[in-house]
């Protein structure tokens, strides 16, 4: 505040009352484009799975080819997410603790993902494993088909998810130093007993928010299972899968109900993020208070 506004206290009146209703408005047009966007949109959702009752709700969601794009959804989250544990953080471990060439190419790797479409990445895989790709026909002499079943589901969904474990730990992890896992050292433990002992308890709730981030993605992934799946319905569709040909086929209340499901996955999952920032958040000033 400048002196002039300071001995005027008609204009500190003036500015103060602009920057009120300047707040006003910016929390007005956040709560508008919340509203907009997130919540008109949840409302139609529940709204059309309902629209002809809860039997006919249940009835869709229960039907057989549901049930086994849940499943496969399912199966794909419970494949890709723990592999996708277990690079993120040996990746994060290497980049934050050790000096290595190629460790700037690591990390760009890392975030290849977000910027190679998931479609691209699809037909990569179809390049490589398809019937007429690199691979394809020795695959085909050895009975073993990747390409629209569950393994390219799989690969694929892997492929889209990989950087979210590791970018949430590299920061964290090279912000906490390597002051602990020396001392262990020192007291003669191990590289396992490091590990559990010291790294794994100062990263456990940045390592739960990037598992629940790689596993709302997985769940939600549409472009590369799309291209890798064939939509072979009841065998190779994913949730999101299913819930396309529903609405290509009119049944939208159908589709809108399996919608519904992945919905509920979803508010699950943001309740399990909002508690793991929550714990980050309050560690993060525990620490910078001591």
């Amino acid at each position: 505040m400048t002196s002039t506004t300071l001995a005027n206290p008609s204009a500190a009146r003036v500015a103060q009352r602009g920057n009120v209703w300047g707040r006003r408005f910016l929390i007005a047009a956040a709560w508008l484009i919340f509203t907009l966007f997130l919540l008109l949109p949840l409302y139609v959702v529940v709204n059309e799975a309902l629209k002809q009752g809860l039997g006919t709700f249940f009835t869709s969601i229960l039907e057989p080819d549901a049930l086994s794009a849940l499943k496969l959804t399912l199966i794909a989250v419970g494949i890709s997410v723990p592999l996708n544990v277990v690079f993120g953080v040996a990746a994060a471990w290497c980049v934050s603790k050790y000096d290595f060439k190629g460790k700037s190419l690591l990390v760009t790797l890392i975030d290849l993902p977000f910027s190679v479409s998931p479609v691209i990445a699809g037909l990569i895989y179809v390049l490589m494993f398809g019937a007429q790709g690199w691979f394809g026909p020795w695959l085909q002499d050895h009975d073993i088909q990747i390409v629209f079943a569950v393994p390219g589901i799989v690969l694929a969904t892997i492929f889209v998810t990989v950087p979210f474990v590791a970018r949430e730990l590299i920061p964290l992890m090279q912000e906490q130093g390597t002051q602990e896992e020396e001392a262990a050292r020192l007291l003669g433990a191990n590289g396992w007993q490091m590990f559990w002992h010291v790294t794994l308890p100062n990263i456990k709730w940045g390592l739960i928010y990037g598992v629940v981030l790689c596993t709302a993605r997985a769940m939600g992934e549409f472009g590369a299972v799309s291209v890798v799946s064939g939509h072979i319905r009841g065998m190779t569709n994913t949730l999101p899968l299913h819930v396309e040909i529903l609405y290509n086929e009119y049944n939208h209340v159908a589709a809108f109900s399996v919608a519904s499901l992945l919905l509920a996955l979803a508010i699950f999952i943001l309740l399990l993020k909002q508690w793991s920032e929550s714990r980050i958040n309050r560690l993060k000033a525990s620490a910078a208070e001591e």
